[in-house]
């Protein structure tokens, strides 16, 4: 998305939602759901949280166009929902590759670290 608020012809209308209350049954996806398209309008096409432990608390909505995607961005980051202020953010799926090339890498270098003074 371009500094003027204007979105850019290649972005993907899909959402990435963090700090969700990974340990309440409240937040389902009928929940995010009704957050996201309270008017039962049709606006998403599916709702994806996280179920891992690396990605409790998160959630992809993917939304049938960009401007929907756009309106509901400007309304929910920073909501309180549950008693947490929602992230919102733009799927970036390069950056999501990156980090789990990054992740790997990381995890390698602690287990060779490891090795090298005895820890188990």
């Amino acid at each position: 998305m371009s500094r003027a608020g204007k979105i850019a012809p290649e972005q993907l209308p899909i959402l990435f939602v963090k700090n969700l209350n990974p340990y309440s049954y409240e937040v389902s996806s009928e929940a995010l759901w009704k957050l996201f398209d309270p008017g039962e309008d049709g606006l998403i096409r599916q709702i994806r949280q996280g179920i891992s432990v690396d990605a409790k608390g998160t959630a992809y909505v993917v939304f049938w166009n960009v401007m929907d995607a756009k309106n509901a961005l400007e309304k929910l980051n920073g909501y309180n929902f549950q008693n947490r202020y929602l992230v919102v953010l733009w799927h970036q799926p390069e950056k999501t590759l990156k980090s789990k090339d990054d992740l790997q890498a990381r995890k390698d270098n602690l287990a060779q670290l490891k090795m090298k003074h005895g820890i188990d």
